[in-house]
């Protein structure tokens, strides 16, 4: 192995002085958003370029030394943190947004543009750009498409897969593939970027990526539901997806964790009294849809309550409620943070069930519970037990599997689910997994850590 002096003088060869080493300023690129995952680094090198992303991986493969892909680093599950000393490859610089093409209804961001600048420049255009999470401002699009993001509006416009029309990547060999026409029907082969996206950093480095985009309806009402159970809130959700075509989010939360985001934030509750369950809801189109919101909630059962705002600051604040969560939870200690999915028949037992079997591992331990009611995705956050305490996430993750539901929906498996991974994927489905990373990454050096659990000796 290199001494780090090695490793840093032919990194500079490639990116000048683009190469960070002092501990001070490396130090927020070696631990994640929860601080539950923390690591070490030689250095963060920062390419301006394709080319310059190319020319460090093949110095990094002639050197035998590993590399983590790293966007804004808002992952949860460890898969962008260097914990075992590799190089950390910052995308950073690389921020370039082509002009919006008005008549495809595409853009081409570089992969260290972040969500909102992709949101603001669709906007600029009459376009939307529809993945939308709460870490917009720092969540970028390449670490999106590392982990196939979904986001608020999956529900009605698909995850980033579906959202990608093509993409630039360099793979582990340090070739360059590159495909951003932007062609909606070509089916000349692979389809590539449809593979590179959600493969976490370990087939290739995305580099930049065609997006597809939709239009950005004028008119917007939000909603906030109470219920007085998981059951009836999920029932409700399925009435309205029933009723209402203008449907674009409905996501769940509970009483405990909006009471955190309220004491956390200063906000008052939606409602003078608590109720156990909610749902937000957003319907967006070309005419007002007020009316049909309130069409379609009021044939919702067992509703105990309900707040429109159709205002943009105050729809804003009612989506606080829900996207405060993660920011709330992160106060109380590094959380465990757990995205699965669930089957819709399973997702309400499944909720009431978990915070009960993770008492039963830890009695000390408390269950935060929210997330997506349209598509099944519920994010399980665990905070008390230390950080490499991994029994709670043994406990969720086996409850998960045996309702056949995913052990990971948006963050990844990353470090901290690889070792379950068999629990969603077979035995000839990892090798696959297996043979794919090889031709593409045949040295093993991009995010070597991340995703794939170490092959049986």
């Amino acid at each position: 192995m290199p001494s780090h002096r090695t490793v840093v003088a032919r990194l500079r060869e490639v990116v000048g002085n683009h190469v960070v080493t002092d501990p001070e300023v490396i130090a927020p690129f070696a631990r994640d958003w929860t601080n539950r995952f923390r690591g070490q680094t030689p250095a963060v090198v920062r390419p301006g370029s394709t080319g310059e992303v190319a020319g460090v991986v093949r110095a990094c493969r002639e050197l035998g030394v590993a590399l983590v892909p790293q966007g804004g680093n808002t992952g949860l599950v460890g898969g962008g943190v260097p914990l075992h000393g590799e190089v950390v490859l910052s995308l950073g610089r690389l921020t370039s947004v082509d002009e919006v093409d008005t008549v495809a209804g595409q853009l081409t961001a570089g992969a260290g543009v972040a969500l909102g600048t992709v949101q603001q420049a669709a906007g600029a255009a009459g376009w939307r750009y529809a993945v939308d999470l709460a870490s917009r401002g720092s969540a970028t699009v390449g670490g999106t498409v590392a982990t196939n993001a979904g986001g608020t509006h999956v529900l009605h416009h698909g995850d980033t897969r579906a959202q990608l029309l093509g993409m630039e990547a360099v793979l582990g060999t340090g070739a360059v593939v590159s495909h951003l026409g932007g062609l909606v029907k070509d089916n000349t082969g692979y389809h590539l970027p449809g593979l590179v996206c959600g493969s976490e950093g370990t087939l290739a480095v995305v580099t930049a990526a065609r997006l597809r985009l939709v239009p950005d309806l004028p008119w917007r009402t939000v909603a906030v539901l109470a219920f007085a159970s998981v059951a009836d809130a999920l029932g409700g959700s399925a009435v309205l997806r029933r009723s209402l075509p203008s449907l674009e989010a409905v996501e769940l939360f509970l009483a405990p964790g909006l009471e955190l985001v309220c004491t956390v934030t200063g906000m008052s509750p939606p409602f003078p009294e608590a109720h156990p369950a909610y749902l937000l809801v957003e319907a967006a189109d070309r005419v007002d849809p007020t009316e049909a919101v309130a069409e379609a909630v009021g044939a919702v059962g067992r509703l105990a309550g309900s707040v429109v705002a159709t205002e943009s600051s105050r729809r804003a604040e009612l989506w606080r409620y829900r996207e405060a969560h993660t920011e709330a939870i992160n106060t109380l200690g590094p959380p465990h943070k757990l995205d699965v999915t669930l089957p819709l028949g399973a997702l309400a037992e499944f909720v009431d069930r978990v915070p009960v079997e993770v008492h039963a591992v830890d009695p000390t331990a408390r269950t935060w519970l929210f997330g997506h009611a349209g598509d099944g995705n519920v994010h399980v956050n665990v905070t008390g037990p230390a950080p490499g305490d991994e029994r709670v996430d043994e406990t969720v993750l086996r409850l998960v599997a045996g309702y056949g539901g995913s052990i990971s929906a948006e963050h990844g498996i990353g470090a901290a689910k690889r070792r379950w991974l068999h629990l969603a994927r077979s035995d000839s489905e990892i090798a696959a997994f297996r043979a794919i990373k090889r031709a593409l990454d045949p040295d093993g050096i991009l995010n070597p850590n991340a995703l794939l659990p170490p092959e049986p000796s």
